[in-house]
């Protein structure tokens, strides 16, 4: 029986990954999650091979106590501060971050872990000087409180790596949806708007773009990364390569949620808030080995699906 920890388990691509990993017979989860953004309702805890646990990933005493009494085989840390707007208001929080990263590397390096895995984003790839972004040769230049904590997780990563051999895979996450997403995000924000027919406001001219890769294809890639031995001690970017503008997105979801939302503009963001962004996804498509989910095809998805319906009280 091997046995897994996932920090922030309770969040929209932590839980997915839970109910992914528990679909193996033989693998025990330990979800740990403090419950800031997260949800206990996520998680299908009558699963016998389920076990959650609250704590904060960032107190060592808290982590020591779990780790040492599980001794587990593998650790997915996915805890951490999200939401554009929660980590600008919240700078000293999100940087706390850092502590906790290092906290969860050095239990693991002492309690036998065999691989980390590390939940980086695109956000350390600031603004980009070349499009698609490439995990090695696309320049890492954010600075922005968030994107220096995950640039300095994966620091942490490679170093404990080549100090203790502490094997690592490192995923870069795009903007990833699905159906637990909260609406601190802009897919589910547009989409929980235009259910209702509220106005969908939108930062700047909407003219900044995206990718947006839904819930299943990252699950699926993280994963198969997991099962197949794949990438380890590398750098993984996890997303959608189809660009679209966010004036563009809330369109789409206003046509295809047949909404009477009306689209409204409000000044840009201070910081954070990149004007284009788009992975070199290639290694993630070397995993699938298919095409990925397309944006119409996951707002569909969105739309009908219950977890959704219900965490918006759409119903």
């Amino acid at each position: 029986m091997r046995k897994i920890l996932v920090t922030g388990g309770a969040g929209n691509i932590g839980s997915a990954l839970t109910a992914k990993l528990l679909e193996t017979r033989d693998t025990e989860v330990t979800v740990v999650d403090n419950l800031s953004t997260g949800s206990i309702s996520k998680l299908n805890l009558s699963d016998a091979n389920l076990r959650f646990i609250k704590a904060d990933s960032n107190n060592r005493q808290e982590m020591s106590e779990i780790m040492i009494s599980n001794r587990f085989d593998f650790v997915f840390h996915y805890a951490a501060v999200v939401g554009v707007k929660r980590t600008q208001e919240n700078p000293i929080m999100v940087l706390e971050d850092i502590e906790g990263i290092r906290n969860m590397l050095t239990l693991s390096k002492n309690t036998g872990v065999k691989r980390f895995f590390f939940s980086s984003s695109s956000e350390v790839y600031g603004e980009p000087v070349s499009i698609p972004q490439n995990e090695e040769t696309t320049p890492l230049n954010s600075r922005v409180p968030y994107a220096v904590v995950k640039n300095v997780g994966e620091a942490f990563c490679r170093s404990y790596y080549q100090e203790y051999n502490l094997n690592y895979t490192v995923f870069r996450f795009f903007n990833t949806y699905g159906p637990n997403q909260t609406t601190d995000f802009v897919m589910s924000k547009f989409l929980a708007r235009a259910l209702k027919n509220e106005d969908i406001t939108i930062y700047g001219d909407g003219s900044q773009s995206r990718t947006f890769c839904y819930v299943e294809d990252n699950i699926e890639a993280t994963v198969t990364a997991l099962n197949q031995n794949l990438f380890i001690n590398d750098v993984v970017n996890i997303g959608g390569d189809v660009i679209v503008t966010i004036l563009d997105l809330a369109k789409i979801i206003i046509r295809l949620t047949e909404s009477k939302s009306k689209i409204v503009f409000l000044p840009p963001l201070k910081d954070g808030d990149m004007t284009r962004r788009q992975p070199d996804n290639s290694k993630m498509r070397m995993i699938l080995q298919r095409d990925l989910i397309s944006i119409e095809e996951g707002i569909r998805r969105m739309i009908t699906h219950p977890d959704f319906r219900k965490q918006m009280h759409l119903d």
